[in-house]
């Protein structure tokens, strides 16, 4: 995260939201062999308190996590790079812009035998999002190949004790000179969801 206060004073509600939209992040632990990482699809309950995922058994992460253990998942958005000439004014430094958020607790494995409510109800929360399409569930799969698949993958519950968030939106520039700086990476090819992030520098607004 972003030392500067200035970057991190959105409300927790704001980061969980964002999270859960987002619903796909990093996770992380520590190991003996040094940090592990896997990139993992995540549901994250209304209060912000869990999430829930799974991990393929050949994952060194769920190799290692047979007990609790202390995990982060880092959850990115959109992010691109910042021209110093953009600003119109002297003196200014490259930089780039972006929304990420934090969640630490600790990454609990769950008994096997709750796999397939686990993999419905994540299937379920994306699937949602696709409608009208009509939605997908496990049962239009062949019994066999359900549990065959079923058996090659381990549920976790994540714990979520702190959540942390850095929009690093400009806040630190006066308004007229982020906003130009916005409107030049609205079509910038450096970065990933350039238009969103210069939407969301287009929002803020700082005391000059």
């Amino acid at each position: 995260m972003h030392p500067n206060p200035a970057f991190r004073s959105e409300p927790r509600t704001r980061n969980l939201t964002f999270a859960r939209e987002r619903g796909f992040g990093t996770l992380s632990i520590n190991a003996d062999q040094g940090p592990l990482i896997s990139h993992i699809p995540f549901i994250l309950n209304e209060t912000g308190e869990e999430a829930e995922l799974h991990l393929v058994r050949s994952n060194p992460i769920a190799r290692a996590v047979t007990a609790p253990t202390p995990a982060v998942i880092a959850v990115t958005g959109a992010d691109g790079y910042i021209s110093p000439d953009w600003y119109a004014v002297a003196d200014q430094v490259p930089t780039w812009n972006y929304v990420a958020v934090h969640l630490r607790g600790t990454l609990h494995p769950m008994d096997h035998g709750l796999m397939r409510a686990q993999l419905d109800k994540l299937s379920g929360h994306f699937e949602e999002m696709l409608r009208p399409k009509p939605v997908w569930t496990a049962d239009k799969m062949t019994k066999d190949v359900l549990e065959r698949m079923m058996r090659q993958i381990l549920p976790f519950r994540f714990d979520i004790a702190e959540v942390h968030g850095t929009w690093k939106l400009g806040q630190n520039k006066p308004d007229a000179v982020r906003e130009a700086a916005a409107r030049h990476l609205n079509a910038s090819p450096i970065g990933q969801e350039t238009a969103l992030l210069a939407a969301l520098m287009l929002g803020v607004r700082t005391a000059e």
